[in-house]
């Protein structure tokens, strides 16, 4: 588990994230500025990377699940599929949702 953890990987994945959430409030910095406040305020950033995460990894845990019941069970594939892919787009709206909200606008 640890080992996993610190792999060439995850450690590049969470690299992407941190540059991706950091150079969005950079790149908006002098708006802000002009506007009265802080240079960098990485609320909504953070907000907006921790549900983009969160989505990713409910998805693909989903799609897991719902692959590996196919494959013990493929003469109900067809209701797996479709439950699949209902919560699917329950996880999207939630996300959606929640990406107004940390938006803020």
């Amino acid at each position: 588990m640890i080992r996993s953890l610190f792999s060439l990987r995850t450690l590049s994945v969470l690299a992407v994230v941190a540059l991706t959430v950091l150079s969005a409030d950079v790149a908006s910095a002098q708006e802000n500025a002009a506007a009265g406040r802080s240079l960098i305020d990485l609320t909504a950033s953070f907000g907006v990377g921790l549900t983009v995460i969160g989505a990713a990894f409910g998805i693909s845990r989903l799609a897991a699940a719902a692959y590996e019941g196919m494959a013990r069970q493929p003469e109900v594939a067809g209701s797996i599929q479709t439950a699949m892919i209902i919560a699917a787009a329950l996880i999207e709206g939630f996300t959606f949702y929640a990406l107004f909200i940390c938006s803020g606008k």
